[in-house]
């Protein structure tokens, strides 16, 4: 394990029971309260940005703005909310995508992607990848190229990886930490 492999890992705290029984929480407040941990998570997801030589930074809502905005910034290039349904004020593309029980839907500003973007999107965590799948769709949909993903921590039981690798159709899938 790399020194920031092990930084990034002590300090994400785990929530048993949290938010219902039997589930693990990954929380990762405590790394984004450190602020030698939360640069380097910085800087590392801004290596990814200039080595898959991203235009844009997408964050899925809501932790992947906290990451997402800040590496952008380090990149030097701009940075996009994919936001839940219903939460972006102007004309708004829209991607539906189903989740364990029952479906949800995420947009972006329609006039924020164009074609000739290279996008990597950034999210904390990679769980059974359906907002990140529903993401890629959406980028396309805009007419944008999808540069790559890049993730905080992999939850590699749920099998998330698996699932995107197609539709990433071989942009990297980058994950910090598998756990």
């Amino acid at each position: 394990m790399t020194d920031i492999q092990e930084l990034l890992l002590s300090r994400i705290r785990d929530v048993a029971d949290y938010p219902e029984p039997g589930v693990m929480f990954k929380d990762i407040t405590p790394l984004l309260a450190d602020p030698a941990a939360f640069t380097a998570l910085t800087d590392a997801l801004a290596e990814i940005v200039v080595s898959t030589g991203a235009t844009k930074v997408v964050g899925l809502e809501a932790r992947g703005f906290i990451l997402g905005a800040p590496v952008a910034v380090r990149a030097g290039v701009g940075f996009i909310p994919v936001r839940k349904a219903g939460k972006l004020p102007g004309a708004t593309l829209s991607q539906a995508y189903d989740l364990e029980y029952g479906s949800a839907e995420i947009e972006v500003h329609a006039e924020d992607l164009s074609v000739g973007d290279r996008i990597l999107i950034v999210d904390d965590v990679l769980a059974t990848g359906g907002t990140a799948e529903a993401s890629i769709q959406l980028i396309r949909r805009a007419g944008a190229q999808v540069a790559g993903l890049a993730v905080l921590m992999e939850l590699g039981f749920l099998a998330g990886r698996a699932r995107l690798e197609p539709a990433l159709d071989g942009a990297p899938l980058e994950a910090l930490l598998v756990v």
